[in-house]
């Protein structure tokens, strides 16, 4: 037993072959265990812990998820700015009882407010998806109500110009190497210049009206949410320096709906001819 053990203590001391054979192997890294396996498809419950905010398949499935509300809130939208457009009693109802419009203002401060403020029904499903809901339905019915002021043709040619300039934008967001997430402070101050101004119309113009200082607000205004739906573009994309969790489906979901309204909003008071 004892010249055992001393064979063995030989045996371990000597630089030989057979004694770095007795050496256990270090163990692989992460990136080594990991590397060529593709990323594993976990289950709702799974997904609550394991997964990785930067997986490529997660993103993906973000993505999807938001394009796929968004066409559906953009059909919402475009069907009752076509029906309180072509259907002249539904025209005239809405027109003659604007009390649904502030109603409908109302409802849609409030949703709004409740969506990008807490976390908490945001992120709770079936609660998130019903508010965004009344949150679409509220918003239609105030684009489609500003719309029936306006000549039909206005509407439709308002329409190609916020679908061409949308997916020229979505587009250059995927695309381009240029980060637009790095300029919140840019954003945030050309905001609050379109706020104040706002505010400064809203007194002037019921006493003198100024064609042009109309339509130049209206001009601002477009390109700050184009460049807001840009912004909002590459938050969901993920590889810039600002990203967005994809737990906030409905976040992104809203606020790229909210960019493209208010684009078609200011785009009508750029382009429309109103009703005589």
């Amino acid at each position: 037993m004892t010249q055992g053990k001393l064979a063995l203590a030989n045996k371990t001391t000597n630089g030989s072959s057979s004694g770095e054979a007795l050496v256990a192997p270090a163990p692989p890294s992460y990136e080594e265990a990991t590397a060529g396996v593709s990323a594993p498809c976990y289950n709702d419950v799974e997904m609550l812990t394991e997964f990785n905010w930067d997986d490529r398949n997660i993103r993906r499935v973000f993505i999807r998820k938001v394009y796929s509300i968004l066409m559906i809130q953009l059909l919402v939208t475009l069907a009752i700015v076509a029906l309180f457009t072509f259907c002249d009693p539904v025209k005239d109802y809405i027109q003659t009882n604007p009390g649904w419009y502030w109603a409908s203002y109302a409802v849609f401060f409030v949703t709004y407010l409740t969506l990008s403020c807490c976390s908490a029904p945001r992120r709770q499903f079936p609660w998130n998806l019903i508010l965004l809901v009344i949150f679409t339905l509220s918003l239609s019915y105030m684009t489609g109500m500003l719309s029936s002021f306006y000549n039909t043709k206005s509407v439709v040619m308002c329409l190609g110009i916020t679908a061409a300039v949308c997916l020229l934008v979505t587009v250059f967001s995927f695309q381009t190497k240029f980060d637009v997430t790095s300029y919140q402070g840019v954003l945030f101050v050309f905001c609050m210049v379109m706020f104040i101004s706002g505010l400064v119309l809203a007194l002037v113009l019921p006493f003198q009206y100024v064609p042009w200082l109309d339509g130049v607000y209206a001009v601002l205004g477009a390109i700050l949410f184009t460049m807001f739906l840009a912004f909002d573009t590459q938050l969901l994309m993920g590889n810039k320096r600002y990203t967005m969790s994809p737990e906030e489906y409905v976040f992104a979901t809203l606020n790229i709906y909210l960019d493209i309204v208010y684009i078609f909003s200011f785009f009508l008071q750029i382009f429309g001819t109103k009703r005589e």
